[in-house]
Protein backbone atom coordinates (compact mmCIF):
# COMPACT_ATOMS: atom_id res chain seq x y z
CA UNK A 1 0.00 0.00 0.00
CA UNK A 2 1.19 3.21 -1.13
CA UNK A 3 -0.02 6.59 -0.40
CA UNK A 4 0.65 9.48 -1.85
CA UNK A 5 0.87 13.24 0.41
CA UNK A 6 -0.29 16.59 -0.92
CA UNK A 7 -1.74 19.57 0.70
CA UNK A 8 -4.36 22.26 -0.23
CA UNK A 9 -5.62 25.75 1.26
CA UNK A 10 -8.86 25.86 3.10
CA UNK A 11 -11.28 28.75 2.16
CA UNK A 12 -9.07 30.77 5.23
CA UNK A 13 -5.57 29.82 3.77
CA UNK A 14 -5.14 27.67 6.16
CA UNK A 15 -2.84 24.83 4.72
CA UNK A 16 -4.60 21.13 4.80
CA UNK A 17 -2.68 17.77 4.43
CA UNK A 18 -4.51 15.04 2.35
CA UNK A 19 -3.32 11.51 1.11
CA UNK A 20 -4.56 9.03 -1.58
CA UNK A 21 -4.05 5.36 -2.50
CA UNK A 22 -5.78 2.73 -3.67
CA UNK A 23 -7.51 2.44 -7.01
CA UNK A 24 -11.10 1.86 -7.92
CA UNK A 25 -13.93 4.23 -7.27
CA UNK A 26 -13.33 7.61 -4.63
CA UNK A 27 -14.03 6.83 -1.30
CA UNK A 28 -13.22 10.29 1.15
CA UNK A 29 -12.60 9.92 4.68
CA UNK A 30 -13.79 12.63 6.67
CA UNK A 31 -11.38 14.34 9.24
CA UNK A 32 -11.47 13.71 13.02
CA UNK A 33 -9.46 13.48 16.14
CA UNK A 34 -6.32 12.02 16.41
CA UNK A 35 -4.87 11.35 12.75
CA UNK A 36 -1.14 11.61 11.18
CA UNK A 37 -1.37 10.28 7.51
CA UNK A 38 2.25 9.89 7.78
CA UNK A 39 2.42 7.80 11.31
CA UNK A 40 -0.86 5.92 10.71
CA UNK A 41 0.45 4.61 7.59
CA UNK A 42 3.15 2.72 10.26
CA UNK A 43 1.06 1.88 13.07
CA UNK A 44 -0.49 -1.75 13.75
CA UNK A 45 -3.66 -0.16 14.86
CA UNK A 46 -4.51 1.78 11.61
CA UNK A 47 -2.46 0.32 8.28
CA UNK A 48 -4.65 -2.50 8.21
CA UNK A 49 -7.20 -0.10 7.78
CA UNK A 50 -6.43 1.85 5.11
CA UNK A 51 -4.99 -1.01 3.43
CA UNK A 52 -8.39 -2.66 3.57
CA UNK A 53 -9.80 0.65 1.98
CA UNK A 54 -7.63 1.05 -0.73
CA UNK A 55 -8.10 -2.49 -1.76
CA UNK A 56 -11.64 -1.97 -3.91
CA UNK A 57 -11.57 2.28 -3.93
CA UNK A 58 -9.36 5.51 -4.31
CA UNK A 59 -9.22 6.44 -0.94
CA UNK A 60 -8.43 9.93 0.09
CA UNK A 61 -7.83 10.94 3.86
CA UNK A 62 -7.15 14.06 5.36
CA UNK A 63 -5.33 15.41 8.52
CA UNK A 64 -8.06 18.10 9.95
CA UNK A 65 -6.54 21.53 10.91
CA UNK A 66 -4.60 21.64 13.91
CA UNK A 67 -3.41 17.88 13.59
CA UNK A 68 -0.78 15.84 12.10
CA UNK A 69 0.57 17.24 8.80
CA UNK A 70 -1.82 19.95 8.75
CA UNK A 71 -0.87 23.63 9.95
CA UNK A 72 -1.04 23.67 13.68
CA UNK A 73 -0.58 27.36 14.36
CA UNK A 74 -4.81 28.21 13.23
CA UNK A 75 -6.73 30.76 14.66
CA UNK A 76 -10.00 28.60 14.39
CA UNK A 77 -10.98 25.20 15.71
CA UNK A 78 -14.27 25.02 14.55
CA UNK A 79 -16.79 22.39 13.48
CA UNK A 80 -17.55 24.83 10.21
CA UNK A 81 -13.85 24.84 9.43
CA UNK A 82 -13.43 21.38 9.51
CA UNK A 83 -16.71 21.03 7.24
CA UNK A 84 -15.01 24.22 4.75
CA UNK A 85 -11.50 22.37 4.84
CA UNK A 86 -13.21 18.79 3.57
CA UNK A 87 -14.66 20.71 0.96
CA UNK A 88 -11.48 22.34 0.12
CA UNK A 89 -9.87 18.68 0.06
CA UNK A 90 -12.53 16.98 -1.69
CA UNK A 91 -12.25 19.89 -4.12
CA UNK A 92 -8.69 19.28 -4.63
CA UNK A 93 -8.97 15.73 -5.24
CA UNK A 94 -10.74 16.62 -7.85
CA UNK A 95 -13.53 13.89 -7.83
CA UNK A 96 -16.66 15.11 -8.67
CA UNK A 97 -18.74 12.08 -7.09
CA UNK A 98 -18.17 10.07 -4.08
CA UNK A 99 -18.68 7.77 -1.58
CA UNK A 100 -18.01 9.64 2.16
CA UNK A 101 -16.62 7.74 4.83
CA UNK A 102 -17.47 9.18 8.44
CA UNK A 103 -15.68 7.76 11.73
CA UNK A 104 -16.53 9.20 15.21
CA UNK A 105 -16.76 13.03 14.93
CA UNK A 106 -15.64 12.69 11.66
CA UNK A 107 -19.24 11.21 11.12
CA UNK A 108 -20.93 14.51 12.12
CA UNK A 109 -18.55 16.39 9.57
CA UNK A 110 -19.36 13.66 7.29
CA UNK A 111 -22.97 14.57 7.42
CA UNK A 112 -23.28 18.17 7.08
CA UNK A 113 -21.33 17.88 4.19
CA UNK A 114 -23.78 15.44 2.53
CA UNK A 115 -26.40 17.79 3.65
CA UNK A 116 -24.83 20.77 1.84
CA UNK A 117 -23.53 18.76 -1.26
CA UNK A 118 -26.20 16.03 -2.15
CA UNK A 119 -24.95 15.86 -5.99
CA UNK A 120 -21.61 15.29 -5.04
CA UNK A 121 -22.26 12.21 -2.37
CA UNK A 122 -23.28 8.98 -3.84
CA UNK A 123 -23.22 6.95 -0.27
CA UNK A 124 -22.51 7.99 3.26
CA UNK A 125 -21.05 4.95 5.85
CA UNK A 126 -21.29 6.13 9.47
CA UNK A 127 -19.15 4.07 11.93
CA UNK A 128 -19.42 5.30 16.05
CA UNK A 129 -21.24 9.18 14.78
CA UNK A 130 -23.05 10.80 17.11
CA UNK A 131 -25.56 13.89 15.48
CA UNK A 132 -24.93 15.81 19.04
CA UNK A 133 -22.19 16.34 20.77
CA UNK A 134 -21.34 16.48 24.48
CA UNK A 135 -22.20 19.70 25.24
CA UNK A 136 -25.75 19.40 23.22
CA UNK A 137 -27.11 15.91 25.16
CA UNK A 138 -28.44 17.46 28.21
CA UNK A 139 -26.29 15.55 30.41
CA UNK A 140 -26.06 16.14 34.11
CA UNK A 141 -23.48 18.86 35.72
CA UNK A 142 -21.53 15.93 37.08
CA UNK A 143 -20.91 14.07 33.71
CA UNK A 144 -19.84 17.59 32.26
CA UNK A 145 -17.85 18.30 35.34
CA UNK A 146 -16.15 14.68 34.69
CA UNK A 147 -15.04 16.35 30.72
CA UNK A 148 -13.76 19.02 32.13
CA UNK A 149 -11.44 17.35 34.18
CA UNK A 150 -10.45 14.66 31.59
CA UNK A 151 -9.65 17.99 29.51
CA UNK A 152 -7.08 18.99 32.23
CA UNK A 153 -5.57 15.93 31.88
CA UNK A 154 -4.79 16.53 28.96
CA UNK A 155 -3.55 20.33 29.06
CA UNK A 156 -0.80 19.18 31.56
CA UNK A 157 0.67 15.17 29.86
CA UNK A 158 -0.67 15.39 26.16
CA UNK A 159 3.35 15.72 24.86
CA UNK A 160 4.72 14.21 27.66
CA UNK A 161 6.64 11.40 26.86
CA UNK A 162 5.44 9.20 29.41
CA UNK A 163 2.41 7.76 28.13
CA UNK A 164 0.41 7.59 31.73
CA UNK A 165 -1.76 10.50 30.85
CA UNK A 166 -2.94 8.96 27.57
CA UNK A 167 -3.48 5.52 28.44
CA UNK A 168 -6.71 6.83 29.96
CA UNK A 169 -7.46 7.88 26.33
CA UNK A 170 -6.26 4.72 24.60
CA UNK A 171 -8.03 1.92 26.52
CA UNK A 172 -11.31 3.56 26.25
CA UNK A 173 -11.24 3.76 22.70
CA UNK A 174 -9.91 0.66 21.90
CA UNK A 175 -10.52 -1.79 25.24
CA UNK A 176 -9.15 -5.04 24.21
CA UNK A 177 -6.09 -3.78 22.11
CA UNK A 178 -2.83 -5.58 22.58
CA UNK A 179 -0.08 -4.00 24.21
CA UNK A 180 1.85 -2.68 20.69
CA UNK A 181 -1.84 -1.31 19.70
CA UNK A 182 -2.22 0.49 22.71
CA UNK A 183 0.98 2.06 22.19
CA UNK A 184 1.15 3.03 18.80
CA UNK A 185 -2.25 4.58 19.50
CA UNK A 186 -0.92 6.89 22.50
CA UNK A 187 2.12 7.42 20.34
CA UNK A 188 -0.40 8.51 17.49
CA UNK A 189 -2.06 11.29 20.26
CA UNK A 190 1.12 12.45 20.81
CA UNK A 191 2.19 13.44 17.60
CA UNK A 192 -1.21 14.52 15.91
CA UNK A 193 -1.55 17.45 18.01
CA UNK A 194 -0.28 19.53 20.34
CA UNK A 195 -1.71 19.32 24.16
CA UNK A 196 -3.32 23.34 23.72
CA UNK A 197 -5.05 21.63 20.27
CA UNK A 198 -5.82 18.71 21.40
CA UNK A 199 -7.51 20.81 24.43
CA UNK A 200 -9.24 23.15 21.45
CA UNK A 201 -10.12 19.99 19.11
CA UNK A 202 -12.16 18.21 21.92
CA UNK A 203 -13.91 21.53 22.89
CA UNK A 204 -15.42 21.93 19.67
CA UNK A 205 -16.72 18.17 19.69
CA UNK A 206 -18.88 19.48 22.59
CA UNK A 207 -20.61 21.70 20.06
CA UNK A 208 -21.30 19.71 17.29
CA UNK A 209 -25.20 19.44 16.49
CA UNK A 210 -25.93 18.30 13.22
CA UNK A 211 -29.49 17.11 13.48
CA UNK A 212 -31.01 18.88 11.42
CA UNK A 213 -28.44 18.73 8.34
CA UNK A 214 -28.86 14.45 9.47
CA UNK A 215 -32.84 14.64 8.55
CA UNK A 216 -31.82 16.24 5.07
CA UNK A 217 -29.33 13.49 4.05
CA UNK A 218 -30.82 12.00 0.89
CA UNK A 219 -28.28 9.24 -0.27
CA UNK A 220 -27.95 5.79 0.70
CA UNK A 221 -26.46 5.72 3.85
CA UNK A 222 -25.14 2.89 6.14
CA UNK A 223 -24.71 3.31 10.35
CA UNK A 224 -22.47 1.27 12.47
CA UNK A 225 -21.94 1.44 16.03
CA UNK A 226 -20.28 -1.14 18.75
CA UNK A 227 -22.74 -1.97 21.51
CA UNK A 228 -20.43 -1.54 24.30
CA UNK A 229 -18.71 1.96 22.77
CA UNK A 230 -17.05 3.48 25.24
CA UNK A 231 -16.65 6.81 23.72
CA UNK A 232 -19.84 7.52 22.48
CA UNK A 233 -22.88 5.22 23.39
CA UNK A 234 -24.79 2.65 21.66
CA UNK A 235 -27.96 5.25 21.14
CA UNK A 236 -26.24 7.43 19.85
CA UNK A 237 -25.70 5.49 17.11
CA UNK A 238 -28.92 4.41 16.73
CA UNK A 239 -30.78 7.79 17.11
CA UNK A 240 -28.76 8.72 14.50
CA UNK A 241 -29.82 5.90 12.04
CA UNK A 242 -33.34 7.16 13.11
CA UNK A 243 -32.82 10.55 12.25
CA UNK A 244 -31.74 9.99 8.21
CA UNK A 245 -34.16 9.10 6.10
CA UNK A 246 -33.74 5.48 5.22
CA UNK A 247 -30.40 4.32 6.78
CA UNK A 248 -29.77 0.82 7.47
CA UNK A 249 -28.26 0.49 11.17
CA UNK A 250 -25.77 -2.45 11.72
CA UNK A 251 -24.39 -2.75 15.52
CA UNK A 252 -21.20 -4.30 15.92
CA UNK A 253 -20.39 -6.64 19.01
CA UNK A 254 -17.36 -4.92 20.54
CA UNK A 255 -16.63 -2.73 23.01
CA UNK A 256 -13.84 -1.29 20.64
CA UNK A 257 -14.63 2.45 19.54
CA UNK A 258 -11.78 2.29 16.62
CA UNK A 259 -12.01 -1.61 15.23
CA UNK A 260 -9.29 -3.97 15.65
CA UNK A 261 -8.31 -6.40 13.06
CA UNK A 262 -8.48 -9.33 14.59
CA UNK A 263 -11.84 -8.73 16.19
CA UNK A 264 -15.10 -10.45 14.09
CA UNK A 265 -16.63 -6.85 14.13
CA UNK A 266 -13.98 -5.77 12.23
CA UNK A 267 -14.77 -8.58 9.56
CA UNK A 268 -18.17 -7.67 9.91
CA UNK A 269 -17.72 -4.01 9.03
CA UNK A 270 -15.67 -4.76 6.15
CA UNK A 271 -17.73 -7.19 4.10
CA UNK A 272 -21.07 -4.99 5.13
CA UNK A 273 -18.96 -1.87 3.78
CA UNK A 274 -17.98 -4.40 0.32
CA UNK A 275 -21.35 -5.32 -0.13
CA UNK A 276 -22.69 -1.47 0.11
CA UNK A 277 -20.16 0.85 -1.96
CA UNK A 278 -20.03 0.73 -5.62
CA UNK A 279 -17.27 -1.69 -6.14
CA UNK A 280 -14.48 -1.48 -8.93
CA UNK A 281 -15.74 -2.79 -12.61
CA UNK A 282 -15.03 -6.43 -13.10
CA UNK A 283 -13.33 -6.42 -16.55
CA UNK A 284 -15.55 -7.85 -19.61
CA UNK A 285 -13.73 -8.99 -22.20
CA UNK A 286 -16.03 -9.92 -24.20
CA UNK A 287 -16.05 -6.96 -25.77
CA UNK A 288 -12.52 -7.47 -27.08
CA UNK A 289 -11.35 -8.40 -30.85
CA UNK A 290 -9.08 -11.78 -30.83
CA UNK A 291 -6.27 -9.28 -31.22
CA UNK A 292 -7.30 -7.04 -28.59
CA UNK A 293 -7.25 -9.99 -26.86
CA UNK A 294 -3.59 -10.83 -27.05
CA UNK A 295 -2.52 -7.61 -26.41
CA UNK A 296 -4.37 -7.33 -23.39
CA UNK A 297 -3.01 -10.61 -22.00
CA UNK A 298 0.64 -9.52 -22.59
CA UNK A 299 -0.03 -6.53 -21.09
CA UNK A 300 -1.21 -8.33 -18.00
CA UNK A 301 2.12 -10.48 -18.35
CA UNK A 302 4.07 -7.15 -17.98
CA UNK A 303 5.09 -6.90 -21.35
CA UNK A 304 6.08 -3.44 -22.78
CA UNK A 305 4.77 -1.86 -26.34
CA UNK A 306 7.88 -2.91 -27.98
CA UNK A 307 8.21 -6.45 -26.57
CA UNK A 308 4.40 -6.92 -27.77
CA UNK A 309 4.62 -5.55 -30.75
CA UNK A 310 7.70 -7.91 -31.30
CA UNK A 311 5.73 -10.82 -30.38
CA UNK A 312 3.22 -10.07 -33.04
CA UNK A 313 4.44 -8.92 -35.78
CA UNK A 314 3.17 -5.00 -35.29
CA UNK A 315 4.23 -1.97 -35.34
CA UNK A 316 4.66 -0.22 -32.22
CA UNK A 317 2.49 2.11 -33.49
CA UNK A 318 -0.63 -0.27 -34.26
CA UNK A 319 0.22 -1.89 -30.74
CA UNK A 320 -0.28 1.69 -29.24
CA UNK A 321 -3.36 2.48 -31.44
CA UNK A 322 -5.06 -0.92 -30.25
CA UNK A 323 -4.28 0.18 -26.53
CA UNK A 324 -6.23 3.74 -26.82
CA UNK A 325 -9.69 1.40 -28.33
CA UNK A 326 -8.58 -1.77 -25.39
CA UNK A 327 -8.90 1.17 -22.56
CA UNK A 328 -12.21 2.48 -23.57
CA UNK A 329 -13.59 -0.80 -24.25
CA UNK A 330 -12.23 -1.33 -20.45
CA UNK A 331 -13.27 1.90 -18.97
CA UNK A 332 -9.49 2.51 -17.65
CA UNK A 333 -7.25 5.65 -18.02
CA UNK A 334 -3.56 3.78 -16.85
CA UNK A 335 -1.68 0.81 -17.88
CA UNK A 336 -1.47 -0.34 -14.17
CA UNK A 337 -5.50 -0.46 -14.02
CA UNK A 338 -5.57 -2.93 -17.27
CA UNK A 339 -3.52 -4.96 -15.52
CA UNK A 340 -5.53 -5.06 -12.62
CA UNK A 341 -8.42 -5.68 -14.25
CA UNK A 342 -6.96 -7.81 -16.91
CA UNK A 343 -5.43 -9.93 -13.98
CA UNK A 344 -8.94 -10.60 -12.24
CA UNK A 345 -10.31 -11.65 -14.92
CA UNK A 346 -7.80 -14.61 -15.38
CA UNK A 347 -4.96 -13.01 -17.33
CA UNK A 348 -1.48 -12.92 -16.18
CA UNK A 349 2.14 -14.28 -15.78
CA UNK A 350 0.62 -18.14 -16.45
CA UNK A 351 -1.99 -17.46 -19.01
CA UNK A 352 -1.38 -17.81 -22.75
CA UNK A 353 -3.20 -16.32 -25.51
CA UNK A 354 -1.96 -17.41 -29.32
Amino acid sequence: MKQQIRFCKSFDGTRIAYATSGDGPPLVRAPHWLTHLEYEAESPLWRPWIAELSRRQTLIRMDARGCGLSDWNVRELTFPHFVNDLEAVVDASGFDRFALFGHSQGGAIAIEYAARHPERVSHLVLLGAYARGSGKRGLPPEFLAELEAQLKLVELGWGREDPAYRAMFSTQFVPRATIEQLNSLSELQRRSASAENAVRLIRSFFAIDVSESAARVRCPTLVFHARDDRRVPFDMGRQLAGIIPGARFVPLDTPNHILLEHETAYRVFFDELAAFLPGRRAASLDGLTAREAQIVERIARGLDNTAIAAQLGLSEKTVRNHITHIFGKLGVQTRAQAIVLAREAGMGPESRVS
